[in-house]
């Protein structure tokens, strides 16, 4: 079939030119590429927190950020975690208390519209334990009132159950600095209060005992009585050791893990135990924040916003691939900066993944600039599924890289044939019962769209027969939904996950006739919206009448045809109606507008705009498509 266009409209190989030139464009001369990473305004609020409780919070940051924050404000008075969602309690809190804090009146319609909102939803009282963690650092909220997590946890061994390698790695290494504070229980008075936003009616609902939830209800009335009589000596221990615990994970560029939960938290134990600006992890830390902020004018005025994690890894890797979908020759000078950065990015020392897997010798890569403690799975498979296409005149040195990551991602997968992000075998849910764990996902166990991209990548390495590869196939055929998706752990969702899976499996020698990939293709034709594209609401992550359903968007539209393409549909509809979509929708400079969410963070809780997704996905898709003619 012959894709025909509308008068006035590019054709898929112009759109293709376009998109091209414009993600050469933005490749930084350093050979690497960086798209923003949009999140929602918790950042912003805490943010500026953080540096009213250390003492530095400056007059122009105040007034910048707080600048940004009410600007995202929506009509209703509310904050939200993703575009067009719903507004969220926790966050609209913390929005509330930050602009109290840049001096803005209770009374103003803006904070009295938020006010009634968090009111309606059940005031602080319903908020997230994080949120009250910070109102309690000022005095806002009572310590008696929040769970305890003891310090002593950091000398539980790595088999014992709740031991801090239980927990994901972005969650332990929020949770060990957390510790401190809470046992600390500092707090720093404000020049105002927060009963605005009190309903003071709140009922205790009891847990009954003998479920999992009611026994870590008493053992948290447990620890609280311990913490008011520690043993002092083993107190004092915990805490030195878990101040080394945090000391030896702090990374080059003065982050903790390269994102903002454990960087945060982490300043703020080291201060509480008396670390100055001036100690080198103080001063690296706070250097680091600056790093992630984004500064630009507005007709407003200018504003301030913290990213919480960044991905020039990640970025790197797709945009590679994207271009060499799109017929870049595998030794274009674009290519061979990209995969020499990505070369010198390795890492090849252990981290805490080592604890699961002593034996496994290192080698992949991180998600961020600086991140040695936890390379993961995704990015080193799509960098190996990068790296191996392209022409570089140092052959060696790039095939043992890929040879070692190959090694490191066969010994990380887990016991159940599926690969976790971080971890081996990180599927203990005892840890999510824990009173303190009612704000995202806690735990690293196996996805789908992990375990596709590792497997695609052992496929394109000839390695179908091996033993890694079959269990992964399996626990992909294993995991597909009843309706013939595959959920999204990291993307949004079904769409993210069906378009990972379906090239994987195919790649691994499935039949584009079986079953299970005509069930998905099937899924997505029904799924494909009116206008061509797809699209899919983060809503569907706990509402499931949303799953498959959302306004068309650059990167999911992509998504699904890279499935579509690698089912062996090029020639169909469906396809030519999405190819038709993205050429109508491109932008003169050759991208897309994308101000949806398409990322995951936390499913349910924390979600992501990756600037540069509506454009790589796109190239990839339309590359694919192009060449399959």
């Amino acid at each position: 079939m012959t894709l025909t266009t509308e008068p006035g409209v590019r054709t898929p190989a112009e759109t293709l030119e376009r998109a091209v030139a414009h993600l050469k464009g933005r490749q930084e001369t350093g050979g690497w590429w960086k798209g923003e990473l949009e999140t929602n305004v918790t950042m912003d609020a805490e943010d500026l927190l953080l540096r009213e409780f250390l003492g530095i919070r400056t007059a122009r940051e105040t007034e910048e950020a707080a600048r940004w924050i009410r600007s995202q404000q929506r009509e209703d008075g509310t904050w939200a975690t993703f575009y067009g969602g719903p507004g969220d309690l926790s966050t609209t809190v913390e929005a509330w208390v930050a602009l109290r804090l840049a001096g803005d009146s209770p009374d103003a319609p803006h904070m009295r519209a938020a006010q009634e909102f968090v009111l309606d939803g059940g005031g602080l009282e319903a908020s997230r334990v994080f949120t009250r963690i910070w109102l309690a650092l000022f005095g806002l909220w009572s310590w008696d009132e929040l769970p305890n997590m003891p310090p002593e946890l950091i000398f539980l061994p790595s088999w014992f159950p709740l031991n801090v390698y239980d927990w994901g790695c972005w969650a332990r290494q929020t949770v060990v600095p957390l510790t401190i504070v809470g046992t600390l229980r500092p707090v720093r008075p404000l020049s105002f209060g927060v009963d605005e936003l009190r309903t003071r009616q709140r009922k205790r609902t009891l847990i009954k005992p003998w479920t999992w939830s009611g026994a870590f209800e008493m053992l948290d009335l447990g620890l609280k009585a311990y913490a008011r009589l520690p043993v002092k000596p083993l107190r004092g221990l915990a805490m030195r050791q878990a101040a080394e615990w945090i000391l030896a994970r702090q990374e080059a560029d003065g982050s903790w893990g390269g994102i903002q939960p454990p960087w945060v938290y982490s300043l703020l134990a080291l201060h509480l135990l008396g670390y100055s600006f001036e100690h080198p992890a103080m001063k690296a830390g706070l250097k680091g924040l600056d790093g992630f902020i984004i500064r630009e004018e507005t007709p407003d005025g200018r504003v301030r916003r913290l990213e919480a994690c960044q991905s020039p890894v990640w970025d790197t890797a797709l945009a590679l691939t994207a271009l060499l979908d799109a017929d870049v020759p595998a030794d274009d000078p674009a290519v061979l900066k990209a995969s020499d950065w990505l070369l010198g990015e390795e890492i090849t020392v252990k981290g805490d993944w080592a604890v699961k897997r002593p034996a496994t010798p290192p080698g992949g890569w991180a998600f961020e600039f600086a991140n040695d403690v936890y390379p993961d799975t995704d990015d080193t498979a799509e960098i190996v599924l990068a790296l191996r296409r392209v022409a570089h005149p140092d052959r060696p040195r790039l095939k043992d890289a890929v040879e070692r990551a190959v090694t490191w991602l066969n010994g990380m997968q887990s016991a159940d044939g599926g690969w976790g992000a971080f971890d081996a075998d990180n599927t203990r849910t005892l840890t999510t019962q824990l009173p303190f764990c009612d704000f995202g996902a806690v735990i690293d166990p196996p996805s789908a769209d992990v375990t596709a991209h590792v497997v695609e990548m052992l496929a394109a390495e000839g390695l179908t027969g091996t033993k890694e590869c079959r269990r992964g196939v399996a626990w992909l055929l294993a995991a597909q939904e009843k309706d013939g998706s595959w959920f999204g752990r990291w993307g949004a969702n079904h769409l993210y996950g069906t378009g990972a899976v379906v090239p994987a499996l195919v790649a691994a020698g499935v039949s584009p006739q079986a079953s299970p990939i005509r069930r998905a293709v099937e899924w997505l034709a029904e799924h494909q919206n009116p206008d061509g594209g797809w699209g899919e609401d983060l809503r569907s992550y706990r509402e499931p009448e949303w799953i498959g359903r959302g306004d068309s968007t650059a990167s999911q539209t992509a998504w699904a045809l890279l499935a579509l393409l690698a089912a062996g549909e090029r020639d169909s509809s469906i396809v030519e109606r999405g190819v038709g979509w993205l050429a109508r929708t491109q932008r003169e400079d050759g991208t897309w507008d994308e101000p949806q969410y398409t990322g995951t963070g936390f499913p349910g809780d924390f979600y992501i705009n990756y600037h540069l997704y509506r454009l790589v996905f796109p190239v990839s898709a339309l590359g694919r498509y192009l060449e399959a003619s």
